[in-house]
């Protein structure tokens, strides 16, 4: 994509370019959150606020929000959640603690960190020219044909299944039931879950925010999150992963114990500094203000959900996630994306980035500036 971007703009040098590709926040951040940050920050100067070295599991207060605000009810305990410094990064870290020789379920569409990190580690096998799949991965397929989530009867036993609840980038939430379904299959075939709720914070129906809202999901599944998207924190760099007690491995042993080992062998700890965000994040003036930036991001999403319906073309997403899934059939996605970049100046993302069956989409971003977003919808009127 970049590569395009670029030739585009040497072609192209007087273009204004609208990027609704790459999902990154842009409003700013709330002052409740980075005056708490500009405190911790001063406070450094000090002899009484300066602090080195903290726990590599994350301060406990913040553990302590955490639990409190997401994982209410649910029985996850303040010293199952490890802070981070993001989900991109836990992920790399569980596929350290999994190793190169489990089997792997990826969602096809999916977020490519899953299959890229198994490529990494050497769990993934040789790349298929000819399918774009690798040999020793199974792909979830998750369309609108099953309502963007697999069909678990056709599905063949892994040791573990990444699931992404909202999907990036389909924005598909999974339901109650689907998420339930998912846990007996787990537990039936003895596979851990690693569950991505990074935009938990966008469903909008009443789905699920957190796999351990089901039964029997802490003897089964491992949840990472973030900040990222939530809280506007890309560049902050905040996030956690939930391993609880009763997750064991088939010898009965708790994974915990060695996630904790690897955490404290890979890790320093996440910024003091970004903690104490995180912290404000989770107060009750500090939540209330990023509720309303969320709100705003859906706005756009609804406007673009519209905007594209209204030109014609079949849209999902956009409901309980800030992306939007747009349908082009017959239609190379890479040649969609090339188009609208051409014809109207507007960097998308081409379907077929993340997984064989995001042929024939793009997934365009609600991450914006109204103004931007209304501009973009009116080059792509022109356009389409």
């Amino acid at each position: 994509i970049s590569r395009h971007e670029s030739e585009h703009l040497r072609k192209n040098p007087d273009a204004s370019l609208i990027r609704l590709g790459i999902g990154d926040t842009t409003q700013p951040i709330p002052d409740t959150i980075t005056l708490a940050m500009a405190e911790q920050v001063r406070g450094l100067s000090t002899i009484q606020g300066y602090r080195g070295y903290g726990a590599e599991q994350g301060n406990m207060p913040l553990r302590k929000a955490i639990a409190g605000k997401f994982y209410q009810d649910m029985g996850i305990k303040a010293n199952e959640i490890f802070v981070s410094d993001g989900a991109q990064c836990d992920i790399s870290r569980l596929q350290m603690l999994l190793g190169s020789n489990v089997t792997v379920a990826v969602q096809d569409p999916s977020f490519p960190a899953y299959i890229d990190s198994s490529v990494v580690v050497g769990q993934a096998g040789e790349l298929e020219e000819e399918t774009g799949k690798y040999g020793n991965i199974i792909y979830m397929n998750c369309g609108p044909e099953n309502d963007f989530f697999p069909d678990l009867s056709t599905i063949p036993r892994t040791d573990i299944i990444f699931l992404c609840s909202p999907n990036n980038p389909t924005g598909h939430a999974a339901s109650w039931q689907q998420l339930k379904q998912l846990v007996e299959f787990a537990k039936a075939n003895g596979s851990i879950i690693v569950h991505d709720s990074a935009y938990a914070a966008y469903i909008r129906d009443g789905s699920p925010r957190s796999i351990f809202a089901i039964p029997g999901a802490k003897e089964v599944a491992i949840e990472i999150s973030s900040f990222s998207k939530f809280a506007g924190f890309t560049g902050v760099r905040l996030g956690w992963t939930v391993v609880p007690e009763e997750l064991l491995y088939s010898n009965g042993f708790p994974v915990i114990k060695d996630f904790n080992r690897i955490v404290c062998t890979c890790f320093n700890g996440a910024s003091n500094i970004a903690q104490a965000g995180g912290l404000a994040c989770l107060s009750t003036d500090g939540y209330q203000d990023l509720c309303k930036v969320i709100d705003y991001y859906m706005e756009n999403a609804k406007i673009l959900v519209d905007g594209f319906t209204s030109l014609g073309w079949k849209v999902y997403g956009g409901k309980n996630a800030p992306y939007i899934w747009v349908h082009f059939p017959g239609m190379s996605s890479w040649n969609v994306f090339a188009e609208i970049l051409k014809k109207t100046n507007i960097v998308t993302i081409p379907g077929r980035g993340f997984g064989p069956a995001g042929e024939e989409y793009i997934r365009v971003s609600a991450f914006g500036q109204r103004q931007i977003i209304l501009e973009a919808l009116r080059r792509l009127n022109s356009f389409l």
